[in-house]
C-alpha cells in the first residue's frame, strides 16, 4: 500500500444552508476542530500522497483552513453546483497527474478514520476499479442502496428509483469512494446528467465500471463513521460520538475519568500517565497534561501546558498561554492567562494571574490580582522565586517582585520590590530592604519581628 501514490479529493463546496449560519458548513467545529480539519487529518499523508479540496465561490476561509491543516493541499473552485461528479472534476488538473489511487471524500464527515481510507484503497491494489464505502443503516430511508451480486457492486440505486424489494436493502451508500487513478478520468468523463435534476452524480460511476467489465466492490463501516453534517442537530450528534471516542481513547491510555460522560475533551488533547480528571471538566484546544496531574471538578482549560503532578481546581479557569511547572497548584476560583508558573508555585484561592511569570515555589495569597491592563496596553508582572504575596494584594504591572520578597496582605504594589525585601503597608509602597529575610530569621529564632 505504501508504494502506491494517492490523490484525495475532499468535496467542501456546500453552503450548508440548513445549518442556518453564515459560517461555511465545513468550518463548524466538532471537539474544537473544524469538520474539514477532521477529514484532512484522516486523509493519506506523506510521500506519494496529494490532497485537493474543492470549495465554493467566495469560500476563501475554507481554503485558508485547508492550508492551515495541510499545507500541501491544493484548492479548486466549483463555480456551479452540478452534482458530485461535477465537483470531483473541478480538480481535473490534479486527477490528470495520474495517482495510483483516487479517493473522494466529503468535508462534512468528521468521524471518518485513516484506517477506513486505507481499507478503501486495498481493493484497488488488487485490480478493482472502484471501492465504495457502505454502512448498514438503522433506517435506510432516503439513502442510496447498494445493489450487489455476490461480492461485486453492480449499482447504487437512489431511494426514488428503487423498487419495493430494493428499498428493503439496508446496505447504504456513504458517498465516499476510491477509484483506480489510472482509469479515473475515463470513468468520470462518461458520467452524464440525464436525470430529473440535470446533475452529474458520482454514483453513476459504478454502472459505467460494470459496463466496461471492470470490478466494483463494497467496503463496510459503521453508520457513525460516515455521519454527514447538514443541521445543528446532526452537528450535536457527531459531537457526542466524537466525545465518546475521545473519552474511550483517554481511558485506554491510562487516564482516570471519574464520570466520563461529564468530561468534555478536545481532539488534540495530550495526556501523560496517571492523570485524573474529576466530573464536569472542560478541556479546550491546545492542552497538554503531564504525568500525575489532577484536574478537579468544574475546571475549564484552554491552550495550556500542565507539568507533572500539578493540581487544578475545583472551579479553576486556565486561559490561553498558561504554563504550569511540575507540582504547581491552582486552586478554586483562580484564573490564569498568558502566565508561566514555575515548579511548586501555589495559587490556591480567588486570584487572577495574567501576563505574568511566577518563580519556583512562590506562594500567591487569596484575592491577589496582577493588574495587567491599563486601559490601553497589557503589561507584564514578574515574581521571583520563593516570593510570598499576601492576601488581597494588587500588583500593578509593569512590576517586578524580587526573589524571596514578602508582600503584606492588602498591599498595592506599583514599584519593583527588590530581592528579600518586604512591602507591608496598604495602599502605598513601603519597602524595607532585606525585610523578608530578617522576618524569616526572627521567626525561626523565636524573636518578635520588628514593628
Amino acid at each position: 500500500m505504501t508504494a502506491r501514490s494517492s490523490l484525495t479529493i475532499v468535496l467542501a463546496a456546500g453552503e450548508g444552508t440548513r445549518m442556518r449560519s453564515s459560517l461555511p458548513k465545513v468550518l463548524h467545529p466538532v471537539a474544537h476542530q473544524t469538520l474539514l480539519a477532521h477529514v484532512l487529518a484522516a486523509a493519506p499523508k506523506g510521500t506519494g500522497t496529494a490532497l485537493a479540496v474543492v470549495i465554493g465561490p467566495d469560500h476563501g476561509a475554507v481554503a485558508e483552513e485547508a492550508k492551515r491543516i495541510r499545507p500541501d493541499a491544493l484548492t479548486f473552485v466549483q463555480s456551479e453546483r452540478l452534482g458530485t461528479a461535477h465537483a470531483v472534476l473541478a480538480a481535473r488538473e490534479a486527477i490528470a497527474r495520474g495517482a495510483d489511487d483516487l479517493l473522494v471524500a466529503f468535508g462534512d464527515t468528521p468521524l471518518i478514520s485513516a484506517e477506513t481510507f486505507a481499507r478503501l484503497r486495498a481493493p484497488l491494489a488488487k485490480g478493482a476499479a472502484i471501492a465504495a464505502l457502505g454502512f448498514r443503516a438503522a433506517d435506510p430511508t432516503g439513502y442510496g442502496r447498494f445493489i450487489v451480486e455476490g461480492d461485486r457492486l453492480v449499482a447504487i440505486r437512489e431511494q426514488a428509483d428503487a423498487s419495493e424489494a430494493e428499498r428493503k436493502i439496508d446496505l447504504c451508500n456513504a458517498g465516499v469512494m476510491a477509484i483506480d487513478g489510472r482509469r479515473a478520468l475515463e470513468i468520470l468523463e462518461k458520467i452524464g446528467n440525464a436525470n430529473s435534476k440535470g446533475e452529474y452524480y458520482l454514483t453513476d460511476a459504478v454502472e459505467i465500471v460494470r459496463k466496461q467489465g471492470w470490478e466494483s466492490v463494497v467496503i463496510e463501516t459503521s453508520e457513525d463513521e460516515v455521519r454527514g453534517i447538514n443541521t445543528k442537530a446532526q452537528l450535536a450528534e457527531a459531537e457526542a460520538v466524537m466525545q465518546a471516542r475521545l473519552r474511550k481513547a483517554a481511558m485506554e491510555a491510562g487516564v482516570t475519568l471519574i464520570a466520563p460522560e461529564t468530561v468534555y475533551l478536545s481532539a488534540d488533547t495530550v495526556f501523560g500517565k496517571d492523570v485524573t480528571i474529576e466530573p464536569f471538566v472542560v478541556i479546550g484546544p491546545g492542552v497538554s497534561i503531564a504525568d500525575g496531574a489532577v484536574i478537579h471538578s468544574f475546571s475549564h482549560i484552554v491552550e495550556t501546558t500542565l507539568g507533572k503532578k500539578v493540581s487544578i481546581g475545583p472551579y479553576a479557569r486556565l486561559r490561553p498561554g498558561t504554563s504550569l511547572g511540575d507540582g504547581a497548584r491552582i486552586g478554586n476560583f483562580v484564573e490564569t492567562k498568558a502566565a508561566t508558573l514555575e515548579a511548586g508555585v501555589k495559587v490556591n484561592h480567588l486570584s487572577y494571574i495574567g501576563d505574568a511569570t511566577v518563580g519556583a515555589n512562590s506562594n500567591i495569597g487569596a484575592g491577589t490580582i496582577t493588574c495587567n491592563y491599563d486601559g490601553f496596553k497589557k503589561h507584564k508582572t514578574i515574581i521571583g522565586q520563593g516570593a510570598f504575596v499576601g492576601t488581597n494584594s494588587s500588583l500593578v504591572a509593569p512590576v517586578k517582585i524580587g526573589n524571596g520578597a514578602y508582600i503584606g496582605s492588602g498591599s498595592v504594589i506599583t514599584k519593583d520590590v527588590p530581592d528579600d525585601a518586604m512591602a507591608l503597608e496598604r495602599n502605598q509602597q513601603t519597602i524595607r530592604e532585606g525585610g523578608a529575610k530578617r522576618y524569616r530569621e526572627m521567626k525561626t529564632g523565636g524573636k518578635k519581628p520588628e514593628k
